[in-house]
């Protein structure tokens, strides 16, 4: 990769005359730089014009027969071939193009074959940066070329081509700017090339929508046929193992191939290992351009990598375009689908009695025995409703508001079991089974209930038990409806 190797190698390029010679040489960088290259015949002239060292060149080589023929031709074909113009993308694609084993990413088709690949890389990784290629490839670790124009290109092989322009030259004639950039990309992506991860068999481990899992949070038949219909619009990611440029690469290229598709997109952190400086970078990247387009961007167990927290707050605290947001396990889902709900959503008025799946198939003169059994009471948010221990004494039927059902674990934390919506039974469990309270249920936003004591209820069976047979079977097949959608998700995250 000096000047007598590559007026060498101009003298080996097969052709009847120079200029298929060249079309030759021109073809290849074409298919390297995936477009139609030129020659930039300025540049050719004062090349010819004041090449006088090249020409020594090759008139040492023709002494020594490693040009067999009049350099003449050779030396104007190789004036040629350095006057080819490109501009600092296509050094980026070409060096894109040996990563990628030779076949140029865009336009597939193939530049240089594959075990041709290695030898071409070995070579610009031993003396691509000239007489500093020894302290390059142990700072940047990445095969490299410059040139004299100011352009430099790198390849990470398997993953990136990088290109840089910047003429201002060193004392070694490497471009100056161009090192510190490539050195700068390559601490700050840890592209190092014995730098090496472990990949996990696959950084996504698993990935769903919203319409296979939802939240804990429980709602009504309206609700739920609108999360049925639109639930696919919630794109869910569990990923794993250790994220660092490449391994995150993966993610994102997976997230904005379906920005059509979705608008709310969760990364699951839980099994992740480590996350490195270029992952907040991407994430962050990320998050900027689906929110320039209208999609959410939201992160679950975050927890142990305070990084990306501090990373993505730095970043967004001056802008209003974008918002940093993080939940615990399934509160990102219901987030989400508070999202779609509100989009066309107004303030719903209460939930009449016959309206519960609870008293599906009764005929209104038993809706009207139920009803006058029933008492309506008002809680204000933050009450709670239900204490864990306590005896089941009272059913409940919530018709406006939400409540969650949550229990104190061994630890002392609190846990989630589910949030539910107007239209909803609560408390069903214990009471059928007369048994102590198993959770605490507690008041979201302020809420009406209809209550029905177990006193009365029995004192009303007595006497219509064809009614507590309704009842009680249309409990049965919300109990069922509860254990089918257990079991589906079960099977999606196994």
């Amino acid at each position: 990769m000096i000047n007598a190797g590559a007026i060498t190698a101009a003298g080996q390029i097969m052709g009847y005359n120079n200029e298929k010679k060249l079309a030759r040489v021109v073809d290849m960088l074409s298919a390297y730089a995936g477009r139609s290259l030129e020659v930039d015949e300025r540049v050719y002239q004062s090349e010819s014009e004041t090449g006088h060292r090249n020409r020594a060149i090759g008139y040492m080589l023709r002494n020594f027969n490693i040009l067999e023929d009049d350099p003449t031709d050779t030396l104007e074909l190789y004036f040629k071939q350095c006057s080819a113009s490109v501009n600092c993308r296509d050094l980026a694609i070409m060096g894109a193009t040996l990563a990628n084993a030779g076949i140029n990413p865009q336009t597939q088709k193939r530049a240089i074959r594959g075990e041709y690949v290695e030898n071409v890389l070995s070579v610009m990784g031993s003396c691509g940066m000239y007489d500093y290629a020894g302290e390059w490839i142990y700072k940047v670790g990445m095969p490299a070329k410059s040139g004299v124009a100011g352009g430099v290109v790198a390849v990470l092989p398997g993953k990136l081509g990088i290109g840089v322009f910047s003429p201002p030259l060193d004392a070694r004639g490497n471009s100056v700017r161009g090192i510190e950039v490539c050195n700068r990309i390559s601490m700050d992506f840890n592209l190092h090339m014995f730098n090496v991860v472990q990949p996990a068999k696959s950084v996504i481990r698993c990935a769903y929508d919203g319409s296979r899992i939802t939240s804990k949070h429980l709602r009504d038949s309206i609700e739920r046929e609108r999360l049925k219909k639109q639930g696919h619009r919630i794109k869910v990611y569990e990923i794993q193992g250790d994220l660092n440029f490449s391994t995150s690469e993966v993610i994102v290229d997976k997230i904005v191939s379906m920005v059509d598709e979705a608008d709310f997109f969760i990364v699951d952190l839980k099994r992740v290992l480590t996350i490195d400086q270029s992952t907040c970078q991407l994430f962050f990247q990320l998050l900027l351009k689906l929110a320039h387009i209208g999609k959410e961007l939201v992160f679950t167990n975050c927890d142990a990598y305070p990084q990306l927290e501090r990373y993505m707050r730095r970043h967004l605290q001056d802008r209003s375009d974008a918002a940093w947001l993080s939940f615990d396990d399934d509160f990102a889902l219901e987030y989400c689908e508070d999202r779609i709900l509100q989009r066309s959503e107004t303030v719903p008025a209460p939930t009449p009695l016959e309206s519960f799946e609870l008293f599906d198939r009764l005929s209104s003169d038993e809706i009207d025995i139920i009803e006058s059994r029933f008492a309506r009471q008002h809680y204000r948010q933050g009450v709670t409703i239900i204490h864990q221990g306590e005896s089941a004494n009272k059913l409940y039927l919530l018709a406006q508001g939400q409540v969650s059902i949550k229990i104190t674990l061994p630890d002392g934390k609190i846990k989630r079991l589910a949030t539910l919506s107007q239209g909803l039974v609560f408390g069903e469990m214990a009471w059928i089974e007369r048994s102590e309270r198993s959770a605490d249920v507690t008041v979201d936003s302020d809420a009406l209930c209809y209550t029905l004591d177990i006193d009365d209820f029995d004192a009303m069976m007595a006497d219509h038990s064809q009614i507590k047979v309704k009842v009680l079977g249309n409990l049965l097949n919300i109990f069922t409806r509860n254990l089918r959608k257990a079991n589906i998700e079960i099977g999606v995250l196994s």
